[in-house]
């Protein structure tokens, strides 16, 4: 880059790129997370889009929006921006109230012409002083630059205005001292079989870049500071694509091949497309006709010595609580994933909320426990599928893992385990040396059955929905032993606890304050324990990934503060679920169903109140 004297050196900017559902928002914004990413820089996103296929254009309700903190130390995407990137006049009315009062606007000023404002309902001709913008607003004609870009390319009208967020990547890349090698390896690698549009993106691409040298003279170029990291090889990735990797990897780890039988739901379908192009691993990923059907020819994977997988929302989940009972029953290994989205019914198919917590404990009918597990960020999506699997196929349970949109269509730098990090999973699997195989006899420490595969012999057997003897696996209805089998079952999942990691706290010298939460909203309530504690008010913070059974530590851990404070995006399931293990404990509660992630400054200002007894 040609030296500058008008550059400033930041620990963590964020941007926002907004626009109409098809002025893509999403693939500027992700082509800059992973550019930052290659660069060093620690990425968190968050991808806002509407749940209409395409509204209006123009429109209020059709703007779709993607915001990145890249830095180096970066837990969220940010509560406000830096940059707002505003392709048309509707964008900058639903996203001027992110911008920071010292912040930068950038608008495609080509797309405010007066129908241009009555669409987004402005009522005067003047949007910045009528939303009462106190940031600098950089006026860039993008539509006329784009089409002089491309003016000799031969392209249609319609097919040059589609590179229009390109040109303004190029000049974000610029702001923020992002070389364009990185970018036009991702157009080369999203084009490839067309090699026209590529070569007019990358025109588009350089063409914004260079457009910021020359208002360099009123605009300040940043340079962001990176963090140190562990050494490897990193890679952005979003929740949706670690939780198929994690499940890939857990494959690989026990020895079973991999099955998902899904079908598509927004925010989950991802999972299934990742799996889809994985055949060359050995993974069999069939979109079955529905929800029931996923999960039904996974539990037939299971019983045939498959790692089995179906993947959901909370909709789907509802309509797989039926087969969830009888992988109960017949204590087989599968993994639901539920990408938890704002309900309920349908809802909000494409915003984010902690909302099926109690369904995932106890959306059964019958006694019918089974261990649930949260991730807390897009890359702890790998882990927890992981984690989940080895549950599953070393206790011989089906399990449950929440992911929601926020971490699911958000995404982190990653680095990739090195060969041999990864533990080992050790399925109980009966093998002819075993001798007789009797489908219920347990380990007399975990409780868990052996898993026989068909056509091992000497190890004939049938599972199904009926109860079981406890000796023999004969049917019975038998009084006596029902109860037996019901309390060896929850015993079975409750012994889980001394199989997973302790519950780890992040104290803060002087705290009897401890904030807890669980599943995706870690780096917002991190984050904001870690201002508070900063400004001179001492919160430890605990989070929890493991759900049923809970860490063997975790009343240790709870009672060592005087007082507790759960905050989650729902009214309040996980302060019920602690509160019914323990009663003593006097539990406060933070709690959003806005379909939103937190904000840290609301995390905050509610901690507050509460230490003041508000």
């Amino acid at each position: 880059m040609t030296e500058q004297t008008n550059v400033k050196t930041l620990d963590k900017v964020v941007v926002r790129f907004s626009g109409d559902s098809g002025d893509g928002m999403q693939l500027a914004g992700n082509i800059f997370t992973n550019v930052s990413a290659g660069l060093g820089n620690k990425v968190s996103t968050f991808p806002d889009y509407p749940a209409e296929v395409r509204a209006p254009q123009g429109s209020l309700s059709g703007v779709s929006g993607f915001q990145v903190s890249v830095g180096a130390e970066v837990h969220t995407p940010g509560d406000e921006c830096d940059v707002l990137v505003a392709m048309n006049p509707a964008a900058l009315k639903q996203n001027a109230r992110f911008l920071k009062p010292c912040g930068v606007a950038i608008v495609d000023i080509d797309s405010f012409k007066e129908a241009d404002l009555r669409k987004a309902l402005f009522v005067t001709d003047e949007p910045f002083k009528e939303l009462g913008i106190k940031a600098q607003i950089v006026e860039v004609p993008v539509t006329t630059l784009t089409r002089a870009a491309l003016a000799d390319s031969g392209m249609d009208n319609k097919s040059i205005l589609k590179c229009r967020n390109i040109f303004v990547l190029g000049l974000v890349c610029w702001l923020f001292d992002r070389p364009l090698e990185g970018a036009t390896a991702m157009l080369r690698g999203k084009f490839a079989k067309k090699p026209a549009v590529f070569e007019a993106n990358a025109k588009v691409l350089r063409a914004g870049y260079d457009y910021g040298h020359n208002i360099h003279a009123t605009v300040s170029t940043c340079r962001i500071e990176t963090g140190k990291a562990e050494p490897g090889t990193y890679t952005d990735i979003n929740g949706n694509t670690a939780t198929a990797w994690g499940l890939i990897a857990a494959s690989e780890q026990s020895g079973r091949p991999l099955f998902l039988g899904s079908y598509p739901i927004t925010p989950a379908t991802d999972i299934l497309q990742e799996l889809a192009k994985r055949k060359d691993l050995g993974v069999k990923a069939v979109q079955m006709e529905d929800e029931i059907g996923g999960i039904c020819s996974a539990i037939g994977a299971s019983y045939a010595g498959h790692l089995a997988a179906t993947s959901t929302s909370g909709p789907g989940l509802a309509l797989k609580s039926e087969g969830l009972g009888l992988a109960v029953i017949a204590e087989l290994p599968l993994v639901v994933i539920d990408v938890q989205r704002g309900g309920p019914s349908t809802g909000l198919p494409t915003k984010t909320e902690q909302t099926d917590l109690m369904q995932a404990l106890y959306g059964r009918n019958g006694e019918s426990p089974i261990p649930v597990v949260a991730a807390s960020t897009p890359t702890d999506c790998f882990t927890m599928a992981f984690e989940a699997s080895r549950i599953a196929l070393e206790h011989m349970t089906p399990v449950i893992l929440l992911s929601d949109a926020f971490i699911g269509n958000g995404s982190s730098a990653w680095r990739i385990p090195e060969p041999g990090e990864l533990p080992a999973i050790n399925p109980p699997l009966h093998s002819e040396a075993d001798g007789d195989y009797s489908p219920y006899r347990r380990d007399a420490e975990t409780l868990v059955r052996r898993w026989a595969i068909p056509g091992t012999p000497g190890a004939e057997h049938r599972l199904g929905g009926l109860e079981k003897d406890y000796d023999t696996g004969a049917i019975s209805i038998d009084p006596i032993n029902h109860e037996r089998m019901v309390a060896t079952r929850r015993e079975k999942i409750a012994r889980i606890a001394d199989r997973i990691p302790r519950l780890k706290v992040i104290d803060a010298q002087g705290a009897d304050t401890l904030l807890v939460g669980w599943g995706g909203t870690y780096g917002h309530l991190r984050t904001a324990s870690a201002e508070l504690t900063a400004e001179g008010t001492p919160i430890a913070f605990a989070h929890f990934n493991y759900i049923n059974p809970l860490p063997s530590n975790t009343a240790d851990i709870l009672r060592a503060y005087n007082r507790i404070i759960v905050a989650e995006l729902n009214t309040g399931m996980f302060a019920d679920w602690l509160q019914c293990h323990y009663p003593d404990l006097k539990i406060s509660r933070i709690n959003k169903i806005q379909g939103q992630p937190f904000l840290v400054s609301e995390v905050k200002a509610r901690i507050k109140e509460i230490l003041e007894d508000k």
